[in-house]
């Protein structure tokens, strides 16, 4: 495996490779592109991985290139997303390669764009197709940008005379039901992250995680957590006190990008931030095209600038100044994951190491960023892969409600693991029943840090009943046979003495909360 001689500095390496040569590990990966090309025929399609920041676009705007030249035939590259589109038509014209945007403006082409490079997005290829603007059978080579998106193999059978090679920094399709190796035949495999920081390409992470508790969250039909639920545990109080005192402790004055999974919880924190006296604007799909571009150049210029986005900022944004990332959702997608992170991990003169701070448990759910991944095997058994990261999801069988979720948002924790606490408690020589009474001061906190009043508190009592109930189930489980009436009789014991204690501490509590606050 080619390395870098870091001797002469991994800066001097870069600002002399962007500008003319590819770096060793990306020449390295070219040939074995135009190897595996040289060995199959037509049909056999060719999956490459490198990770976010290795330079994909580049490597592939030099496959265009080199195909070109060698085979006088004209290369598509599709993409997903606009801004792709642009940036890599720009990075093929600084190669010297002519290319073609087809957009929805795009009604014929010359005899002279036939025999170049296009670059288009999905929808608007197959429209032309369709129109009969575009020969797909003089196609001699087909680019796929971010080839894990499900939107590109419908049109896969238009190209009967192309190779075709999809790009992607997780080969992990993000649809179950249409796995990769159903797609392409053989996959590439590019360096590895941690190689890349090593040798000096990717900034080295500083990872800070939280414990945060998910079991209010719902997954979708796509498989992720849905919007409304992360939104209602996102901009809890509890939850945006974390993130600023996480911000505060680990990149207090640093340049950040903040992700979400809601509009509505970024704008919480905008303005959470706001009031907090610091500089931060946010940014999401919605946002237009002209505001986005001033907004992308406020961060670049603005020193400590802080972004907060949903939704857009995941591909296609460069921005080498970036210090810190915070994971403010969850996610049970390891492209996203990676793509968020990657958005921090460039490399610059002045930037050798970036922070990660994950508020969503995800670290745990995919390891460390830079962690080492088998993609060959994880391309050949994507369902054990998914298997794996779904039992890593499902931390509890047990589900906290959204609507109760939203009655106590100044609480962090609300659920309590019955079954494991009494496992301890026997390991260490204590009665189980003594697991009932930390369950009983956890809710009994609870009621107390989401009341101002000691009514309030004991109001919060009866929205807890299920909670309660279904705790002295799992007891019970733990315990063994137990009849009926002694379950009933630990609940009504359980409710006097959650009762007790709230109104004996709860004016003690306040107290405290007053002389902490005026502190």
């Amino acid at each position: 495996m080619d390395t870098i001689n870091i001797d002469t500095t991994a800066e001097e390496q870069l600002t002399a490779a962007k500008n003319v040569d590819l770096y060793p590990y990306q020449q390295r990966d070219l040939d074995a592109l135009f190897d595996k090309l040289s060995k199959v025929s037509k049909d056999r399609r060719i999956l490459y991985q490198l990770p976010t920041g290795g330079g994909k676009t580049r490597i592939f705007s030099e496959i265009a290139k080199r195909f070109i030249k060698d085979h006088d035939q004209s290369v598509i590259v599709l993409t997903h997303r606009t801004e792709l589109c642009s940036q890599t038509s720009a990075t093929l014209k600084k190669l010297g390669v002519a290319n073609r945007v087809i957009n929805s403006s795009v009604k014929r082409l010359s005899h002279k764009d036939r025999r170049t490079c296009l670059v288009a997005m999905v929808e608007t290829l197959r429209n032309r197709i369709k129109d009969g603007i575009i020969n797909t059978s003089n196609i001699g080579l087909v680019i796929i940008d971010e080839a894990h998106h499900n939107s590109f193999h419908k049109l896969m059978a238009k190209f009967p005379n192309a190779y075709i090679i999809g790009v992607t920094a997780t080969p992990f399709s993000s649809n179950a039901d249409i796995p990769m190796y159903k797609n392409y035949h053989e996959l590439v495999v590019g360096e590895s992250i941690q190689n890349l920081i090593t040798q000096g390409f990717l900034a080295k992470p500083t990872n800070w995680r939280y414990d945060v508790e998910l079991n209010s969250l719902k997954t979708g039909i796509n498989g992720d957590f849905t919007i409304s639920t992360s939104d209602e545990l996102y901009s809890s109080p509890a939850m945006l006190e974390l993130l600023l005192h996480a911000y505060e402790s680990h990149s207090k004055n640093k340049k950040t990008l903040i992700f979400n999974n809601g509009i509505f919880t970024s704008k919480n924190v905008c303005q959470m931030f706001e009031n907090a006296g610091y500089a931060i604007k946010h940014l999401d799909n919605h946002t237009s095209p002209t505001d986005r571009a001033e907004i992308s150049k406020w961060f670049k210029k603005t020193k400590g600038a802080i972004l907060t986005s949903v939704s857009i900022l995941t591909t296609g944004f460069d921005e080498p100044s970036i210090q810190t990332v915070i994971l403010n959702r969850a996610t049970t997608s390891i492209t996203l994951y990676h793509q968020m992170i990657g958005r921090g991990s460039r490399r610059s003169a002045n930037k050798k190491t970036f922070t990660i701070i994950d508020l969503g448990n995800n670290t745990d759910r995919f390891g460390e960023w830079q962690q080492p991944l088998d993609w060959q095997l994880i391309f050949e058994r994507p369902e054990a892969f998914a298997e794996s990261l779904h039992s890593r999801s499902t931390t509890e069988a047990h589900l906290i409600p959204s609507d109760l979720r939203a009655k106590f948002p100044n609480s962090l924790q609300l659920s309590f693991d019955i079954q494991g606490e009494y496992h301890k408690a026997i390991e260490n020589g204590q009665k189980g029943k003594s697991i009932l009474r930390d369950s009983i001061r956890q809710h009994a906190v609870m009621c107390m840090e989401n009341a101002s009043s000691v009514t309030e508190a004991l109001e919060l009592v009866n929205e807890l009943q299920k909670e309660i109930d279904w705790r002295i189930k799992q007891y019970g489980k733990c315990v063994g046979k137990v009849t009926r009436n002694y379950t009933d009789w630990l609940k009504e014991d359980y409710h006097n003495k959650l009762t007790t204690i709230i109104t004996k501490i709860m004016p003690r509590y306040q107290l405290k909360q007053q002389v902490q606050l005026s502190a």
